[in-house]
């Protein structure tokens, strides 16, 4: 019973002190090294997606032609977090006119749905699933976009790897099989339509297993019309009607009106200098700027001074995160209908009067999580020095339960963001893009690429955007130690698609938080506690320009992979 014991207190002690793998060199959290390249890097959140694009640039293809094909890849692969029925947003840089453009390609609400019928229904909130959360799905307009403005395969060439792989079907992953095993059954038994022939049917009358072969020839067939006839094989005609008769069937108010007028908007990126680097977002209705506020506010302390992960650098972050998620929740939205004020929000000056805000303890003030979900999130750069960082989504995992019939994908729930609380920034409006989460990210140096990336996860990839460019700039680590380093979260522990929550405490830490570090937080009266899920993927592209090398990176918290050539 003693030798037990004993071997417990060792297990307990060992696991807060050593790793999975003994690395010769380089941080011993780190799963690998970096990839590198000199012609081009692929970085997604599925190899087989990766391997798509590294052919496409291969080929002579350049990197916005790489992560159309990819992406597309991804929305058949991972239909868990992506796909034609969601939203996109991408930050490109372009070697031609050296410099960084923004695409804003979310979706608006539907033109007829009110204010006035959510609240004829006593409804304090938009739903999560069902027919009302819908909106215009723009994944697809944002492809044409990026291909019209950049692109140089033709879309046929560029969907060919997706089609083909709908058709023919690829083997499920482990994490993909998981969450397709979670969500496809508790959608089919909550009644939605559709749903067993859009994932099961196709597929021999089961869900595929990890290691099993998954098909969806009815998205081969919508990626077919896309490719030949670009955004109108999807908002007009055939497609938009199916899309349109089903959403009102269920009760919904989605029309072929709201399909065929919708378009992406292209958006100047802002940013913050951050000791020396300029870190870019895109400005709201996304989150970006939320990132950019934290790197204002702890640019003012001395990180050279503070160890990384210690119970100084986390409460440090956290206090700085409420602050700026107070922010968020007040001023973040469509600025075609709310007057942002995003100069003001990311002005030094504002900064140091909000740092003083922070004190040595946890103060009393509760950010209010507004989201959670699943997300892709991709980066490539090519032969010719131009690099895209593009992140896309459903929302809530799969999307809202409403799969159109014979189509292949799943709609987003994006509209559940709107407040439905009047005179707010981001209160329901028709035709209004909702409040959004998923933001991409680059970083410049000197007016030039340097790097290109996200973190996928909800309301934490502000703060997963924070401590990349921190692991980066302030404690030395290359770009696979940057994702690969443990994080924290700042949560109210909503729980993940399809679960209950797992949560405890309103800061959730990973297991490669020291025990130290716990303890300083609790001295400092956080509540601290353990989630699951939670924090994010990351895949990033750094480019060297002194030896012309790009490096690549992909973490193990998803099935990802970094390759380049």
């Amino acid at each position: 019973m003693k030798n037990l014991m004993f071997l417990g207190f060792l297990s307990i002690l060992f696991s807060q002190t050593t790793f999975a793998q003994d690395r010769v060199n380089g941080a011993l959290f780190a799963t690998r090294s970096e990839v590198l390249g000199q012609n081009g890097m692929v970085a997604t959140s599925h190899p087989l997606a990766t391997q798509v694009g590294l052919d496409i640039l291969k080929a002579g293809g350049n990197a916005i032609d790489a992560a159309i094909a990819a992406n597309a890849t991804l929305g058949l692969m991972e239909p868990t977090g992506s796909g034609v029925g969601g939203d996109l947003f991408a930050i490109v840089w372009d070697a031609k006119t050296k410099k960084l453009y923004g695409l804003n390609g979310s979706g608006r609400s539907p033109k007829k749905l009110t204010l006035e019928y959510f609240e004829s229904k006593g409804m304090e909130k938009v739903p999560s699933y069902g027919p009302l959360p819908v909106s215009v799905p723009g994944a697809v307009d944002a492809w044409t976009e990026l291909h019209k403005k950049f692109g140089s395969f033709s879309l046929e060439q560029i969907f060919s790897p997706a089609i083909n792989y709908a058709d023919k079907g690829f083997p499920l992953t482990q994490l993909i099989a998981w969450y397709l095993g979670q969500s496809v059954p508790n959608f089919m038994r909550q009644g939605y339509k559709n749903i067993e022939d859009t994932y099961i049917t196709q597929n021999g009358g089961k869900l595929p297993k990890e290691g099993e072969i998954y098909k969806n020839p009815y998205l081969a067939n919508t990626y077919r019309k896309i490719a030949k006839q670009g955004r109108d094989g999807f908002y007009k005609g055939e497609v938009a009607k199916t899309m349109a008769d089903f959403i009102q069937a269920e009760g919904g108010f989605l029309s072929v009106e709201d399909l065929e007028s919708h378009h992406s908007e292209w958006v100047e990126p802002v940013s913050v200098n951050y000791r020396g680097y300029d870190v870019w977002e895109l400005p709201p209705n996304g989150q970006g700027i939320a990132a950019l506020q934290m790197l204002q506010i702890l640019e003012g302390y001395d990180f050279s001074k503070i160890r990384f992960g210690s119970a100084e650098h986390l409460h440090l972050f956290i206090e700085a995160k409420k602050i700026v998620f107070e922010d968020r929740n007040k001023y973040y939205a469509d600025m075609d209908f709310a007057k942002v004020p995003v100069k003001e929000l990311l002005a030094e000056s504002y900064a140091d009067e909000r740092r003083k805000l922070i004190g040595q303890r946890a103060s009393t003030y509760e950010a209010g999580a507004i989201s959670a979900g699943e997300t892709i999130y991709m980066t490539v750069a090519d032969k010719f020095g131009n690099m895209i960082s593009l992140i896309q989504s459903n929302y809530r995992g799969m999307g809202s339960g409403m799969a159109p019939p014979k189509l292949g994908f799943m709609f987003q729930d994006r509209g559940e963001l709107f407040s439905l609380k009047r005179g707010q920034a981001n209160t329901y409006a028709p035709g209004k893009r909702p409040f959004h989460t998923i933001i991409p990210a680059f970083i410049t140096k000197d007016g030039e690429p340097f790097v290109s990336f996200g973190v996928m996860g909800g309301d934490f990839q502000p703060q997963g955007h924070t401590q990349i460019v921190m692991n980066l700039v302030d404690f030395g680590m290359n770009l696979q130690e940057a994702g690969d380093a443990p994080r924290w979260d700042h949560t109210d522990n909503s729980p993940g698609p399809g679960l209950p929550s797992t949560g405890t405490g309103d800061v959730s830490v990973e297991s490669g938080i020291s025990y130290e570090t716990v303890r300083g937080l609790l001295d400092k009266r956080h509540k601290v506690g353990f989630a699951r899920g939670i924090y994010g993927g990351y895949q990033a592209i750094m480019w060297d320009k002194v030896n012309k090398v790009y490096h690549g990176a992909s973490e193990s918290r998803k099935d990802g992979q970094a390759a380049g050539y």
